[in-house]
């Protein structure tokens, strides 16, 4: 292996997870689907309401069919859950299983984008486009933009791109505020 690529794997992050280790577990689908569940949870997700969740995606209907039931909980139970618990990134009680405090950067990579979608990515580089064009449309004097205010512009550009962060934010599971805190 060169000392580029053993370095990026043996790169940790925040609370010890090997670059290598975090794609590994977004590798597997139903791994992701573990944390895509457990993140949406309000409260403790058993074993059980894992795999009928699991089933009923990769079967497209709900309530799965009992054999693709019975061999997701068999998966979840043996292989995916035990990973996800010795990697600290879930944790299970008798409630049933909850994201642990290190799992945001595991799932920081679960943003889900529709196929006709935008991720956040994509619309604020869209908004900075839209607002970058419209200032040069005002400087180089097209008829509509040239009338309006440049500082007015610029202005309500910067309020859309608050408020957007804003909102972005308060949908986001976990924020550095919550991150700090802990």
């Amino acid at each position: 292996m060169s000392s580029g690529v053993q370095q990026l794997a043996e790169e940790s992050s925040e609370s010890g997870l090997k670059r290598t280790e975090i794609h590994d577990v977004l590798r597997n689908d139903r791994r992701r689907l573990v944390l895509s569940r457990l993140r949406e949870a309000e409260m403790p997700v058993s074993v059980r309401d894992l795999s009928e969740y699991v089933a009923g995606v990769e079967a497209g209907e709900t309530p799965a069919p009992r054999n693709v039931r019975q061999s997701v909980y068999v998966s979840l139970h043996q292989t995916h859950i035990p990973k996800l618990e010795e990697l600290g990134i879930i944790e299970q009680s008798d409630d049933g299983m909850r994201l642990s405090q290190h799992a945001d950067e595991v799932t920081v990579y679960l943003e889900v984008v529709p196929k006709h979608g935008l991720s956040w990515g994509e619309y604020y580089l869209g908004v900075a486009v839209l607002g970058l064009l419209v200032q040069t449309a005002g400087f180089v004097g097209v008829p509509f933009v040239r009338g309006l205010d440049a500082v007015a512009l610029a202005t309500a550009f910067f309020g859309l791109f608050a408020l957007s962060a804003i909102y972005h934010i308060s949908t986001q599971q976990s924020t550095l505020f919550d991150r700090l805190r802990s």
